[in-house]
């Protein structure tokens, strides 16, 4: 079998731009605590719908593992605990959504994900950080973890007023273990599949150089610069979903 047989004939081009796009969408989350899924599930959907958004959600635990255990002391420890609780009825809606979603409605979800988060974190404004509010969060992030392995955005509103390493830390903590309940579910609802566990493979490496390179711009990049940036490209991104949806699915 050829190198590209065994990626189900997945064109070398897509496949050589989803090891770019990784090895950049690491360094940013390990830079600034999110932003990997949010960069990638978008720019990959449009090169092929094979490439994501499952791949993203395997490959993203290795990375969140490794930043909970460099930034361990700084995770607000309270705060994760009520997420965390939001994570499981939260994905169980988000496996309702995927059940009854073709692949033109799934990206729309998806694209509606994206850009509802580029609206929100472009809004400036923060979620108050109680009971309540965390739970929710944790609902609204579970629920679109599993429809697009994208549930930063509403976490990173939810820390926004918190010093970077809390973020980072606080958001690592519940990835880790949210990621595992996603993971689960999907599993469990037959919706990963040999393809996906394959380009996780792949991706590995990029991974792990796009997060060694974010300890070299940890403090040196402007946070403010690199969030600008995700939500331009992943603005366009998600424009580009909804479009190829509409027009060409």
């Amino acid at each position: 079998m050829s190198f590209l047989g065994f990626f189900d004939g997945l064109a070398p081009h897509a496949l050589a731009l989803a090891l770019v796009f990784t090895t950049i969408a690491a360094a940013v989350q390990g830079t600034v605590g999110f932003g990997f899924a949010l960069l990638t599930v978008p720019l990959l959907s449009l090169l092929d719908p094979r490439l994501a958004p499952v791949p993203q959600l395997l490959v993203v635990a290795p990375l969140v593992l490794s930043m909970l255990w460099r930034e361990r002391k700084d995770a607000d420890l309270k705060g994760v605990v009520w997420v965390l609780a939001g994570r499981l009825p939260g994905a169980a809606l988000g496996v309702l959504l995927l059940k009854v979603a073709d692949h033109r409605l799934l990206d729309v979800m998806i694209a509606a994900c994206v850009l509802a988060a580029v609206a929100v974190i472009g809004s400036g404004r923060a979620i108050p950080r109680k009971p309540v509010t965390e739970l929710i969060t944790g609902i609204v992030s579970g629920t679109s973890a599993l429809i697009s392995s994208i549930g930063g955005p509403p976490l990173a509103l939810l820390y926004r007023e918190s010093k970077m390493a809390t973020l980072r830390a606080s958001l690592a903590a519940i990835y880790t273990v949210g990621l595992a309940i996603t993971t689960t579910t999907r599993a469990l609802a037959n919706a990963i599949t040999l393809l996906d566990l394959k380009l996780c493979a792949l991706m590995l490496l990029p991974m792990f150089f796009g997060l060694y390179c974010s300890r070299l711009l940890t403090g040196k990049v402007k946070d403010e610069t690199l969030r600008a940036a995700i939500l331009i490209i992943t603005g366009a991104a998600g424009s580009g979903m909804i479009i190829r949806a509409i027009f060409f699915s």
